[in-house]
Order: structure tokens, then C-alpha cells, then sequence
């Protein structure tokens, strides 16, 4: 086994990630591990954009009103203030680092989303929002001599002696390299591909959760998973994200039968909250006995439509839909994690010298429910934080590596994913009860040998995480039986008691794993 000492690691390279490499830049070497190509991160995918405030029309107590009212009751105030006066700066830093968001003369084109009472949403290229801010974060941290890239390197585990975090194992080319570091940032980004529909990519399979979960770190809200209401669904299709903007400027939902049915459900019907739309998609998927709903852009223009969202346009296009004159086959799918590894507003973790930001991290400022395009600004202000957090809170690491080299396999490895994903999206999906739960439970704890098995491949050890964060979610949805943003429970429909608290697992309170007996998967919830 290699060894190697730098002063910061970061694990990740999305917003998060970069944004805390570029803090962390001046006070010493970086590197930043990423288990794919640097640039492969949900921000990539990121197509709506991101809220800040940046107009006269606009206030920032509103963006936090806005924010804690998504939120249903579960932000933390102070988390939110954090990320609605800090994130005008942020925005204006990228402005200055070449972000080419799209404007209308000289202003910046601002947009609507739901949930949101103001137009306040920046984009960039139309629908390519994640894309530019990954280019511009990327030219920049390469400008930066002191921070190096680690590609192709999958993290197995955290370096801890002593209570405290001192680096991670790597693994790269079939070798574990030992990587001391002086302060370790987790920014993994999310755990979508626990479940079998998801706009998340390969890549989101809960690692920095699980990692950080086996150090003896705190995790916290794992049982909100908010669901975005459309995604494609069509065959041989992916399952693309349909941006939140589309309804924002006019897009409207139509069941099978042609009909629109979000008044129903909810008085700012397309621009309720992300859960209401997806619990009211399913139950006129149930109503109309339907796999799907449609969404209907036809009368923006085609002119209006190809300009606004193009490469949604072209993705579309190439399964020959053409979504300025047909409507769009769409359906729910996992897309975030409001809950994850517990930090504080400076992105301190409750184990000494590991910090969060970004998805993996749960900072309480999304609450039980996100507010559309909260997710990219958090990274940026939070990466910002836990960069000068990590700087100041560096220490001399103790370079003794004491990883176990024996490996085992899992056959049967992708049938056992399949498997999961599938028991995920039927028993812990967007509407959930005490039986589906239990149910889920049981399947995950008979996978208890592999959730503590030890392995040297990367699809291997995806896996093994993907049980971990699959089996924290379904046991916080068990503990919280009420209804509460994202989380909704047919058999709780009510808030229910404490339902102000907020859940928090670690090795002490809960270990995956246990009965092997498995029930079968069936939805009766």
C-alpha cells in the first residue's frame, strides 16, 4: 500500500468540492480525489439553475421566507440566512470568473420556479445551468497551482485515529493509497441510484453517507428524499431531468386523458412544492390506471421553446419527441437528499477534521423539502465555508495506515443492485408505510454480510455503500411516523408527534444489518 501526505483532501468535485478547493488554495496543496472524470457530478446534470437574489424586484427575506416554507418546518433559520445573504456574493464571484449566465440586455434573465414568489432563478445557456458553473469552477481551480486533480479514485474509506479524521484510503488501478491530510472535505454529492427511477447520475451512489456513517460521523434527515416530478419517461429513454423551470414559465401537467389536474391538488397547482406535484402525479397515474403524465409546453412557441430550453430540446429530439409540438411523457423520480452527513453552518462534521459540503453534507438548510434551485447556491456558499473552516481547523496528521488488505467478492453483484433499487422505489418511495418500510427493512438487513464485507473493486463497493444510505433512510422513515415535507406516510398522515425533531443515526444508535429474513416486495401502501 502507497502512502502519501498533503495538506487538504477533498473527496469530490462538483460545486461543493471546488468551490472549497479554491478557498482552501492559498493556505497550502490540494487535492481533490474524484472516483470519475472530474467534471461527472450531479452539478453537471443541473439544468434549472440557481436562486439567488439579484434584482430590484427581490428581497433577500424573501428568498428565506420562500425557503423556510418549502422547507415545511424543519429548516434551520440560521443555515438558511447563511445561504440567501451570502449567496448574492457568491453569484457575483462567478460573474467575475467569466460565468456566462444568460441575460436580456445587460440584465440577467431571471426566471421562475415553484415555490418561489419571486423571479430569481439565474441560468445559464438556456437549460445548462450545472454545466457552466462546473466549466467555470474547473477553469478556475486548474488556474491554481496549488490544487491538484486525483481522477479515477474511489474512496473505500476515512483515515481515523483517535477519534478524528486524518485522510482516506484510495483506491486507484486496482492499488489502496493511503492519503494523509492535514482537513478532509467530503463533497460526494448524493445517493439517487438507491433507487431504480432517479435524474441522478451513475455516479450518486451515497458514498461520502456511507463512508463517513462507518468513521463514527453523524448523519441526519435521511429519511427526506425529494422526488422530482418530471422526468422522462419514454422507451429506451433515460431518465432525464425535465427542468422545474418549463412549468415556471407556463409548462402545465396533463393526465392520460388530457386533462390538467395540479388545480386539484393544490392552489398554485404546476408551481406547488416539488412533493405535492409528485404525490399528485401518482395518484392520477393510480386514478387513470397510467404508467405516466404527461407535460405540455406547445403553446410557449416553438421560437420561445427551442431558445429557452435547448438542450432538453435536443435530448428529447433524439427519442423523436419534439416538445414544442408534441406533449412530454413524464413521471417522478429520486433526485435529492435534503438529510446527510450533520455539519454545522461552517461545515465542521461531529468527527474532528472531516467537514461536509454540498448533497452529502446536512446542514438543516433544506428542511424536509428543498426549494427548487437551492441545491448548486448551497454548494457554492457552503464550500466556501468548509474550505476556510478546514484551513482553520488543520492539524498535523498521524501518518499510520492500517487498512485490511484481504478482499472478498459479491456474486451476483448487479442482480443484488437491481434488486435493491427496485425494493427502494416500491417500499421507501414517495409514498410509504409501516408495512413497505418494514418490508424494505428486512430485504436490506439480508444483504448484512455484504454491507460489512470488505472488497477492492469499485462496483463492488458501490454496492456496499448503496445498502448502507438505503438502509439509514429506511430506518429514519420508520422513526418519523408523521408526514412531513418529502417524507409522506399513508398510514401517518399527520405531522405526528415531535415532528419538529430531527432524526440523527450513527454507529451507536444504528448498524445495518441484522434479521435475514426477507418478505417479498409488494406495494400495499
Amino acid at each position: 500500500m502507497r502512502t502519501e501526505t498533503v495538506d487538504f483532501l477533498i473527496i469530490g468535485s462538483g460545486v461543493a468540492g471546488l468551490r472549497a478547493a479554491i478557498e482552501l488554495a492559498p493556505r497550502g496543496e490540494v487535492v481533490v480525489v474524484t472516483k470519475d472524470r472530474p467534471s461527472e457530478s450531479s452539478t453537471e446534470y443541473a439544468q434549472g439553475g440557481i436562486a439567488a437574489v439579484m434584482s430590484d424586484e427581490d428581497e433577500v427575506g424573501i428568498h428565506l421566507e420562500d425557503t423556510l416554507k418549502a422547507g415545511d418546518g424543519l429548516c434551520r433559520q440560521e443555515a438558511v440566512k447563511a445561504l440567501v445573504e451570502e449567496g448574492p456574493e457568491r453569484i457575483q464571484e462567478l460573474i467575475a470568473w467569466g460565468a456566462a449566465f444568460d441575460r436580456e440586455g445587460i440584465k440577467l434573465s431571471l426566471t421562475l420556479e415553484a415555490a418561489h414568489s419571486r423571479r430569481r432563478i439565474l441560468h445559464a445557456h438556456g437549460d445548462s445551468t450545472g454545466r457552466e458553473l462546473e466549466r467555470v469552477l474547473l477553469d478556475r481551480a486548474r488556474s491554481l497551482p496549488s490544487v491538484r486533480k486525483y481522477p479515477y479514485a474511489f474512496t473505500v474509506d476515512l483515515i481515523v485515529r483517535d477519534s478524528r479524521c486524518y485522510g482516506a484510503y484510495v483506491l486507484r488501478d486496482g492499488e489502496v493509497t493511503a492519503l494523509f491530510a492535514r482537513a478532509t472535505i467530503l463533497a460526494t454529492g448524493g445517493a439517487g441510484q438507491v433507487y431504480a427511477r432517479t435524474t441522478n447520475p451513475q455516479v450518486a451512489t451515497g458514498d461520502g453517507m456511507a463512508i463517513a456513517f462507518r468513521a463514527g460521523a453523524q448523519l441526519e434527515d435521511m429519511e427526506f428524499v425529494q422526488f422530482h416530478p418530471t422526468s422522462l419517461f419514454a422507451a429506451k429513454a433515460p431518465q432525464f431531468l425535465l427542468s422545474e423551470s418549463m412549468r415556471g414559465e407556463g409548462a402545465v401537467l396533463l393526465n392520460v386523458r388530457g386533462r390538467r389536474f395540479m388545480e386539484a391538488y393544490h392552489p398554485m397547482a404546476e408551481l406547488a412544492p416539488r412533493d405535492v406535484v409528485s404525490r399528485a402525479i401518482i395518484s392520477e397515474m393510480v386514478k387513470t390506471e397510467s404508467d405516466h403524465v404527461s407535460l405540455d409546453l406547445r403553446h410557449l412557441g416553438k421560437d420561445f421553446v427551442k431558445k429557452r430550453f435547448p438542450m432538453i430540446y435536443e435530448t428529447c429530439m433524439r427519442f423523436d419527441i419534439n416538445i414544442a409540438r408534441d406533449v412530454i411523457p413524464v413521471s417522478p423520480a429520486a433526485h435529492y437528499i435534503m438529510g446527510g452527513v450533520k455539519t454545522d453552518l461552517e461545515g465542521r462534521t461531529s468527527l474532528s477534521g472531516l467537514y461536509a459540503a454540498g448533497e452529502v453534507a446536512c446542514t438543516g438548510v433544506h428542511g424536509a423539502n428543498r426549494l427548487a434551485s437551492n441545491s448548486l447556491l448551497e454548494g457554492l456558499v457552503f464550500g466556501a465555508r468548509a474550505g476556510r473552516a478546514a484551513a482553520d481547523g488543520a492539524v498535523q496528521p498521524v501518518a499510520d495506515a492500517e487498512y485490511r488488505h484481504e478482499a472478498a467478492s459479491i456474486p451476483s453483484s448487479d442482480e443484488i443492485r437491481k434488486t435493491l433499487r427496485s425494493v427502494m422505489w416500491e417500499r421507501a418511495g414517495i409514498i410509504r408505510c409501516a408495512e413497505s418500510l418494514g418490508d424494505a427493512r428486512l430485504r436490506i438487513h439480508s444483504y448484512a454480510d455484504i454491507i460489512g464485507g470488505n472488497y477492492r473493486t469499485r462496483h463492488e463497493l458501490e454496492l456496499k455503500n448503496m445498502l448502507t444510505v438505503a438502509g439509514l433512510i429506511v430506518e429514519a422513515a420508520i422513526a418519523r411516523e408523521g408526514s412531513v415535507g418529502a417524507h409522506y406516510r399513508s398510514d401517518h398522515k399527520e405531522r405526528g408527534k415531535d415532528w419538529k425533531r430531527h432524526i440523527t443515526l450513527d454507529l451507536q444508535s444504528f448498524r445495518p444489518g441484522g434479521e435475514k429474513t426477507a418478505a417479498p416486495a409488494r406495494n400495499t401502501c
